[in-house]
């Protein structure tokens, strides 16, 4: 059976994981992939060197044994040329010491030529490797040209997202900012001025309409009858006082003629 514990505890790893996958930083994970792109073809290329330079040393060492082959058998020719020579002279010490020289040559050629044959054979089979392993550091290099391409495009396209979202951030601002409600619009206010105006002229064209709006109609009509009959009033004690006074001038006047 499971462990609970255990259980639980990769669940909640999941979930962190997927927490900082989620709050990372798109720049910061593009330069991890273009590390991890660059280090997986820098190891390739590694690799395909070791294998190249593998079959390098087998091709020195494959010449190595060739010159060392031809060395060898020039001087078991010689040799035996020699002693063919020393046996025709008729000094056969000298001819038998220049046999015996040529077998030791012929004993050393067929050792190195023995090495020289497998080496071939070792070398046949590094040259094929070296050129897979170049074939795959070219595939690496093309692929790793293809990623930086792409990832230059993604980080374009990073830059063009935080723009558009700075742009919606901003947008959801302004929206905001006009749906508050705690803050009155100008149509709300404009709307609530226009209701009271208009209760309000709905009240006084009430009045006028009413019995009690007629009767102040009608006493304020006869407020204004009375005002023009004491104004009149006024205006004939005026002109009377300016004829008694125009009389008196005119007597006072007479009085001094005389």
């Amino acid at each position: 059976m499971a462990n609970p514990f255990s259980k639980g505890w990769k669940y909640l790893m999941q979930s962190l994981d997927t927490k900082i996958e989620e709050n990372a930083d798109p720049h910061v994970q593009i330069q991890q992939a273009t590390e991890a792109a660059r280090k997986q073809h820098q190891q390739i290329s590694e690799s395909a060197a070791r294998v190249i330079g593998n079959r390098n040393q087998l091709e020195m060492k494959l010449n190595r044994l060739q010159q060392d082959a031809d060395k060898l058998s020039n001087n078991a020719r010689t040799a035996i040329q020699q002693a063919d020579k020393a046996t025709a002279e008729g000094d056969q010490a000298k001819a038998t010491e220049l046999n015996q020289t040529a077998e030791i040559f012929a004993s050393q050629l067929v050792s190195v030529e023995q090495q020289l044959e497998e080496t071939k054979q070792l070398y046949a089979g590094a040259e094929e490797a070296a050129r897979q392993a170049q074939q795959q550091q070219q595939q690496s290099a093309a692929r790793l040209e293809d990623q930086m391409a792409q990832i230059n495009q993604l980080r374009t396209q990073i830059d063009q997202a935080k723009m558009q979202e700075a742009t919606a951030n901003s947008m959801q601002q302004m929206d905001g900012l006009v749906q508050n409600d705690d803050v009155p619009t100008f149509d709300s206010v404009r709307e609530k001025i226009e209701q009271r105006y208009a209760r309000a002229l709905g009240s006084q064209e009430l009045v006028e309409n009413s019995v009690q709006g007629r009767m102040v109609e009608i006493e304020s009509a006869g407020n204004d009858m009375r005002a023009t009959s004491r104004l009149e009033e006024i205006r004939a004690q005026l002109n009377a006082e300016n004829g008694a006074n125009a009389l008196e001038q005119g007597e006072a006047q007479g009085e001094l003629e005389r």
